[in-house]
């Protein structure tokens, strides 16, 4: 995921990345303090992986989280949208700036801003994914969204 976005944004993830060990580097995005999060490029996208900030934010833990269809992380009347958006990353790499409402595993609402959404690349140039970073997000309300099934 690290070396995609460089890739793709021309800069690290966050300052000094680029100096740790492979090892080093997966402790330090997994304890970030922004949400980090992927999903598979399968035709129903299944998330691949969350850092604890992100199962902090929508209430998963590792197991329940890469087992999520990513759809489920959004409101079903927002599923077209997050389709089109997703859309525009594959054809152009990533997407800056974007902002959207998602949902807990409880069912509360959270807005994420200053979202990025890129490809993420094998070594060998074969897209296996897309992923997000975010570091900012707000509680909407204490009230449940609705059914997040289809």
């Amino acid at each position: 995921m690290a070396e995609s976005y460089f890739r793709l944004l021309g800069h690290p993830l966050s300052a000094h990345i680029e100096r740790l060990s492979p090892e080093a580097l997966a402790r330090f995005l997994y304890d970030a303090p922004f949400a980090l999060l992927s999903h598979t490029n399968a035709p129903d996208p299944v998330f691949s992986y969350a850092n604890r900030k992100t199962q902090e934010l929508f209430g998963y833990s590792w197991e329940q989280f890469t087992r999520l269809p990513s759809r489920l992380s959004t409101e079903p009347a927002s599923r077209a949208e997050r389709q089109r958006l997703l859309e525009q990353v594959t054809s152009r790499g990533y997407v800056a700036g974007y902002q959207g409402i998602r949902i807990a595993s409880d069912g509360t609402r959270f807005r994420i801003e200053n979202v990025v959404i890129w490809n993420v690349a094998q070594a060998t140039g074969g897209c296996v994914g897309q992923a997000a970073m975010f570091d900012r997000w707000t509680r909407l309300e204490s009230q449940p969204a609705q059914s997040r099934e289809p």
